[in-house]
């Protein structure tokens, strides 16, 4: 099978790794073992025990989908944050609940979160509405589930403790997918998710931006946004590889046959030469890249007990069956059935 591992130096971006914390404390409670979970993840007990403590985000990332598979609880990140104490956010939470309005504090959610968690950029889009998109940095998006729907249950609760009122999304776009029940997510966002999206998005209606916060603070509100423009100015922000810009850029639209050169290169805003020059650059092409996504991927799909074969074919965009068999045999050795009995 191809070496996935990338042979070239490339960025960490790191978290405050507050996620995995929360997630590490649910699983002792429930009577895990997690000193192997942490190994696999390369985290330490004393990275968890000690909050001051940054790790990179992948391992925040694998070490939600570990417990997540040991607590076999499919929407861990939804649940992790549906009750814990929002004050554990820390500054971010602070900033946000001393802001004026709604609006405000949103925008500083986008401004100021790369401090706390350097994998994941936020743009935000205030028109009539008004829209979060995220994208990974430095990170294969295809690899999480559990940190964004903790980051969007978490935004939510945040908005309805600021203002007193039921604030919830207008939309909700995720480019994983999911074959779960998802009633409950959705039940508490107040709308049906869209998960397997070409972009992951969330947006509110444009009213809300007027709401105001209870708990504002100008200035204790002042005195946060002085300290986290200082600490934005200090922290050097990671901006991965094209590797991971590239895979980030295909996964979403692998099922839906949009994956190829082209449709890349528009989508990173560069011509499908630049693009291949640039990749060529680092020992590269568009159709070995691919490929490798593909066998990550499936390595991923097989695992995952509710998707059928034929699911997963379509997840990579095969049109047959038989040519995403054959592919696979090829990247393994094994049938996709035959993995998977294994």
């Amino acid at each position: 099978m191809h070496d996935r591992q990338p042979k070239r130096f490339e960025t960490v971006p790191s978290a405050t790794g507050g996620i995995a914390r929360l997630a590490y404390a649910r699983a002792r409670d429930a009577g895990i073992e997690l000193e192997p979970l942490l190994k696999q993840a390369g985290l330490t007990l004393q990275q968890i025990e000690d909050a001051g403590t940054r790790f990179a985000v992948r391992s925040q990332i694998t070490f939600l989908d570990l417990v997540a598979r040991a607590l076999k609880d499919e929407f861990l990140g939804f649940h992790l944050a549906s009750d814990f104490d929002l004050r554990t956010i820390g500054w971010l939470h602070y900033v946000i609940a001393s802001s004026d309005v709604l609006g405000d504090a949103i925008r500083r959610v986008v401004r100021y979160s790369a401090i706390a968690n350097e994998g994941v950029s936020l743009r935000c889009v205030d028109d009539a509405d008004i829209a979060i998109i995220l994208t990974y940095v430095g990170v294969p998006r295809h690899s999480d589930r559990h940190q964004i729907e903790f980051w969007i249950t978490a935004l939510v609760r945040e908005c309805r403790e600021l203002t007193g009122r039921r604030v919830q999304p207008s939309r909700v776009r995720l480019t994983h997918h999911r074959n779960e029940d998802s009633s409950e997510f959705n039940a508490f966002l107040g709308t049906d998710v869209e998960f397997g999206a070409e972009v992951d998005e969330f947006t509110f209606s444009g009213m809300i931006k007027h709401l105001a916060v209870v708990t504002a603070d100008p200035y204790l509100n002042q005195l946060l946004i002085a300290y986290c423009e200082e600490a934005l100015s200090r922290r050097e922000r990671s901006h991965g590889t094209l590797r991971r810009s590239v895979e980030n850029a295909i996964a979403p639209l692998l099922p839906h046959g949009k994956a190829r050169l082209g449709d890349i290169a528009r989508r990173l805003g560069m011509s499908q030469r630049t693009l291949a020059r640039r990749l060529a650059a680092e020992g590269l092409s568009f159709s070995s890249l691919l490929e490798e996504l593909r066998v990550d991927l499936a390595m991923r799909h097989i695992a995952d007990s509710t998707l059928s074969i034929s699911q997963i074919a379509w997840l990579l965009g095969y049109q047959e069956v038989s040519a995403f068999t054959h592919a696979f045999k090829r990247w393994t050795g094994q049938t996709p059935r035959e993995m998977r009995s294994s």
